[in-house]
């Protein structure tokens, strides 16, 4: 970040294309770190980071493609072309306005905003380890919604098309760079030649786009012959792009062999969550001990029958999330906590529909029973009796764990003549417990119909 704040500086003296570059790619650098720690931390910090420098970086990019459209029509085309004369004559006005606007636009940044981000920001990134498999997760996403703008590119072959992809790689590229040395070091000569393939591709059409707005061929076959050059090239490079990413022994598949595999996905992706709550949580290790035994009374409770893998998972998400909500309001934190997981962007292996399953199991942890609220009139009657279920059995856990000390740490149940009997280690009927659980099961009573008893465990005499 420090970096930003040197090359402004030198970038205010003079706006030619080295030190506009310099700093476009400081810049770059501070906004792909950003981006690739939204994912994982909550810290509103990194969005406004990268909105700071938003403006600056736009400007600085439009100067930086007239730099390098003046180097391809020099490329293309002799001086005394009069295509290549009206462009550059457009070129150089265009670039005079753009000075004048990253001007503005260096002089409106918050420099002292910026310090202050340099000296808190990479104390959180501290926290997470260059390499680790979280960030090895995060580029596999970010490599499935590349590879697929690289199949709709080659089935239209369209500008707009090409210019996603290019986009869709270079934000691989940046997580790769930023977050996993090991890959970068193998990987970074073949990316950063897709990056430079894909990037002429896309100075080829803008060149094209911006020579037929302004007119500048001064007849048809002046015309024809630019045309021809430009797709030329833009072909050439094109090939260039599918020789690397066709075949058996193309970049994709290797790319995609040093990234998580198959049940490790769905790990990682419980990883990533369980990270994300632990940046919010007031009180974290009372959600961990909450999820341990709300599984504990989900595996009773299903008697080792028919478990839906899918349904634990999201059991176990909503308590460990359930109480993120205490970041930002404590009396009313299980309603602040279904906002902040409905604003999550699902990781990879999840779905939008299993993360609102979590945000609404979480929303009813406690507080009003849930019944007629429009959330739960709109979900289809299965997944709303799933709700009911899970939220009563995450009511429950919580409810063993009031006084936060963590004292339960054990639970046994039994179904039998029409009971639900819930044995709970170190449980007392006059603890502080006891007035929370009689309070909390009364939604499991609803959801199966029958009482549920809550007692002691025995605990075996040793001779």
């Amino acid at each position: 970040m420090q970096r930003v704040l040197e090359e402004c500086d030198r970038a205010r003296v003079n706006f030619a294309p080295d030190p506009v570059h310099d700093l476009r790619v400081a810049l770059r650098r501070c906004r792909s770190i950003a981006d690739g720690f939204i994912a994982v931390d909550p810290d509103p910090a990194w969005k406004e980071m990268k909105k700071a420098g938003r403006r600056l970086f736009s400007r600085l990019g439009e100067l930086r493609d007239v730099h390098v459209m003046q180097e391809w029509v020099g490329k293309l085309a002799a001086p005394s072309d009069p295509a290549a004369t009206a462009l550059l004559q457009f070129l150089a006005a265009r670039e005079n306005e753009l000075k004048q606007e990253a001007a503005l636009a260096l002089t409106e940044f918050d420099r002292k905003q910026w310090k202050r981000w340099s000296v808190s920001l990479p104390r959180r990134i501290t926290r997470l380890r260059q390499g680790s498999v979280i960030f090895k997760h995060l580029a596999l996403e970010r490599l499935m919604y590349a590879h697929d703008l690289h199949r709709r590119a080659l089935r239209s072959r369209s500008r707009i098309a090409f210019h996603k992809l290019r986009i869709g790689i270079k934000r691989f590229r940046y997580i790769v760079e930023n977050f996993l040395p090991q890959q970068h070091s193998a990987w970074s000569s073949d990316l950063k030649r897709l990056q430079d393939v894909l990037g002429e591709v896309h100075d080829l059409d803008v060149l094209w786009s911006t020579a037929t707005q302004i007119h500048a061929f001064p007849d048809q076959q002046s015309q024809m012959q630019w045309q021809q050059k430009i797709a030329q090239d833009r072909q050439q490079r094109i090939e260039a792009y599918r020789e690397k990413m066709l075949g058996r022994s193309s970049l994709w598949r290797a790319w995609r062999a040093e990234l998580p595999q198959g049940r490790q996905i769905a790990a990682v992706a419980l990883a990533r969550l369980k990270l994300w709550a632990s940046l919010l949580d007031p009180d974290f290790r009372h959600s961990v001990h909450v999820t341990q035994l709300a599984l504990q009374l989900y595996d009773g409770l299903t008697n080792g029958k028919s478990q839906v893998a899918e349904e634990r998972a999201i059991l176990e998400v909503a308590a460990l999330l359930h109480d993120v909500g205490r970041s930002q309001d404590e009396r009313g934190h299980h309603k602040a906590s279904y906002r902040l997981i409905r604003r999550l962007s699902p990781p990879l292996g999840w779905s939008g529909e299993s993360l609102h399953l979590v945000a609404l199991i979480a929303r009813y942890h406690r507080g009003v029973l849930p019944g007629r609220q429009a959330t739960l009139r709109a979900l289809p009657s299965p997944e709303r009796r799933l709700v009911l279920r899970l939220a009563g059995i995450l009511r429950l856990a919580n409810a063993f764990d009031v006084d936060r000390h963590g004292r339960v740490h054990r639970l046994a149940i039994t179904q039998r003549n029409g009971f639900i009997t819930v044995a709970a280690r170190n449980y007392s009927s006059q603890s502080n417990a006891a007035e929370a659980v009689a309070a909390a099961r009364h939604l499991l009573e609803v959801v199966y119909r029958r009482p549920l008893l809550v007692r002691p465990m025995k605990i075996p005499k040793t001779i």
